[in-house]
């Protein structure tokens, strides 16, 4: 089972998480969560555990745990939602604007009679 840990310190390591989760069970793979510019941690971490019912035990007892001066929050991860691949470009498949609201259209060119 994967599980979030969120409202880390920032200064909490892998070894300390692991350390919280082993009592409860066998821990796979600790992975915090870093800025992928800075490499500074973002304060959230993912633990896969493979047994459930050690997970969920942890999962309870860890929830709300004061651990480095903040009150943890721990529940199941949710799965990693598809993102529309755009080629990332920044463009706005719809055609909308930044407020939602249709792009402004260019006015035909005008003739000049003479």
């Amino acid at each position: 089972m994967n599980i979030y840990v969120g409202n880390l310190n920032f200064s909490t390591t892998e070894q300390s998480v692991r350390s919280l989760f082993e009592p409860y069970g066998t821990v796979d793979r600790v992975n915090i969560v870093t800025n992928r510019d800075t490499g500074q941690p973002k304060g959230f971490a993912f633990v896969e555990m493979p047994n459930d019912a050690e997970a969920a035990k942890a999962m309870a007892a860890l929830n709300g745990r004061d651990a480095d001066g903040r009150t943890l929050a721990v529940n199941e991860a949710r799965p990693k939602s598809e993102r529309a691949t755009d080629g990332g470009s920044g463009h706005r498949p719809d055609n909308r604007g930044r407020f939602g609201r249709e792009a402004p259209r260019t006015p035909p060119k005008r003739q000049v009679l003479t």
